[in-house]
């Protein structure tokens, strides 16, 4: 089994980051080695409670992964896309398969980050969103928020599953 790196954003909710990542551990099975934690500047005083929800969860699952903090300027789309595109670039390198989640993210830094992967035509096997029907009340762990108003989606393997059909 290949090794795996999860990326994540850090934006205005850490309940959304730490949620994803759990539905991505419990419903997709994507056990990360490395975890990449990438907040805006004015989010990185929850980067620190974002690392230990990770913590927390990978270890229920038996997990220990790496867990990288990083920061960028608020709204950079172009420092995003650079810093992202160089994550994926290595770990790809050092054959990490790469799984992104872009539930937390906000879209400047969301949208450089899928632009910059897809103009150096770098692969990204997974794109993770956590959907929710609603967003009343779910401020709260994974596993106590209703499974029927939340989807785990992988848009990369969306697509591909259309793409085939």
């Amino acid at each position: 089994m290949p090794k795996a790196a999860y990326i994540t954003f850090l934006g205005r909710s850490t309940w959304a980051l730490v949620n994803a990542y759990h539905a991505v551990l419990r419903e997709k099975g994507f056990w990360p080695e490395q975890v990449y934690i990438i907040a805006e500047e004015p989010y990185t005083e929850s980067t620190q409670k974002a690392a230990g929800g990770i913590g927390i969860i990978s270890e229920s699952f038996g997990l220990r992964p790496e867990v990288h903090l990083r920061t960028v300027p608020e709204a950079d789309f172009a420092g995003a896309g650079r810093m992202v595109g160089s994550l994926v670039r290595t770990l790809g390198e050092e054959g990490f398969v790469v799984g992104l989640d872009i539930t937390s993210g906000r879209k400047a830094m969301v949208a450089g980050a899928l632009v910059a992967t897809a103009r150096a035509g770098l692969e990204i096997r997974h794109i993770y969103y956590l959907a929710m029907k609603s967003i009343d009340n779910v401020a709260k762990p994974y596993m106590m928020i209703p499974f029927q108003i939340q989807q785990i989606r992988d848009f990369t393997r969306e697509q591909e599953a259309a793409l085939s059909a």
